[in-house]
Parts: structure tokens; sequence; C-alpha cells
């Protein structure tokens, strides 16, 4: 893994010799988050035609919307002013069909004891965007004026298709 590490290292060196993002505000220009997978073949400021400083983005396996994103999106938007969130799952996602158990008998055949973790699996991909909507909907957590809507990437196609 030192190679790795190497090449992060050198990576941010010349991103660190470019730089003039020094002036860009805290709040999203864009007044936008999207709430997506971490699989790495999801780019959403591409997708969306979005700049560093643009919009918040919040990762996590499954663009699943958990405690700990409502908490994010609170921040958000009550502090932030961002009045808009995209929830994005995507096709061929590693955690749609996966279940609790077959994820903790993994975890166990590697030696750790995940019995208590929930890993937010899901068994149909657009439900899975609807309830995320419908829970940031529902938070009172959120500023009243965030607006929320769902969509699915196609990691096949690039294409955008809202649910």
């Amino acid at each position: 893994m030192s190679d790795a590490w190497s090449e992060l290292r050198d990576a941010a060196a010349a991103y660190a010799g470019s730089f003039d993002a020094a002036g860009l505000p805290r709040p999203p220009a864009r007044r936008l988050v999207v709430v997506t997978c971490m699989d790495a073949r999801v780019d959403p400021l591409r997708l969306f035609g979005l700049e560093l400083g643009d919009a918040h983005v919040l990762r996590n396996a499954g663009a699943v919307v958990t405690d700990d994103v409502l908490r994010s999106l609170a921040i958000s938007t009550r502090l932030l002013g961002t009045r808009a969130v995209a929830v994005v799952g995507h096709t061929d996602c590693g955690m749609a069909g996966a279940t609790n158990e077959g994820l903790r008998a993994r975890f166990a055949e590697e030696g750790a004891d995940a019995a208590d973790v929930d890993f937010h699996p899901f068994a149909d991909l657009e439900q899975s965007v609807r309830d995320g909507v419908a829970r940031i909907r529902s938070s009172p957590l959120l500023a009243p004026a965030a607006e929320a809507a769902g969509f699915v990437y196609e990691v096949e196609t690039g294409r955008l298709r809202p649910v």
C-alpha cells in the first residue's frame, strides 16, 4: 500500500501547487446537496455539471439516508442555506440484494464481529431511493424550505432518471 500513499501525496502536492479555491464561501453556491453512493463509478460533480464549491456531497454504501446523513443535511439546510437535496442511487449497486445476515456472515469469516451492524442493504433500488426521499421530507431537523428528489444513475449508460 505504500505506493498508493506515495501516489496520493504526490497528487495532493500537485493539487496544492495550482490551488485557486481559497476564496470559496462555506455555503455551496448552488444551494444543493447530493446524497449518493460511495461507488467509484459515480461522479456526482460531473453528472450534474457541478464545480468545486457548488454543492455538498454526502456518500455512503448504497446512498442510504441514515441518521448520520440526516445530521449532515440538518447542518447543511439550517446553517449553510442549502435548499435542494438529490438522493441518487445507482444500478449495479453492491448493496442491492445484499442482506445483513449475509454481510455479517462474510465479516465473521474474516474474524470481524459485525453482529450489531446494520449495513442498510436493500432489495429494491428505486424503493430505497423513495424511502430516502421520504425520510428527508419527514425529518423535523431539516429546514422547512428544503426540497428533496430522488434519482437513479445508470452506470451502464451514464443516464439519470427520476424516481
